[in-house]
């Protein structure tokens, strides 16, 4: 697999660097929290960008459709996105 084939697999918000961008793939989360995260926009298709990660690495500030949110590093483990094809 070449390198550009490894930056555009699907990884985690979770496994993203500050800066990095990519498009949200698939969210995963059960029931309400899955709810929960589509009703924040994090919707596939949604390009996302990591803005800042705590000190301690929780929690995770990502830009989304224009506004920033902040999730905890567990609930970034469960949306899947593709790395390196977006500009916000």
């Amino acid at each position: 697999m070449s390198d550009t084939d490894m930056d555009k697999q699907s990884i985690t918000i979770n496994d993203l660097v500050v800066g990095a961008e990519g498009t949200i793939t698939q969210v995963g989360g059960e029931g309400v929290l899955r709810l929960r995260f589509l009703d924040m926009g994090l919707i596939p298709g949604t390009k996302v960008k990591v803005q800042k990660i705590a000190p301690l690495g929780d929690p995770i500030q990502i830009l989304i459709r224009g506004y920033e949110l902040t999730i905890r590093r567990e609930d970034a483990a469960k949306i899947s996105v593709k790395k390196g094809d977006s500009k916000i």
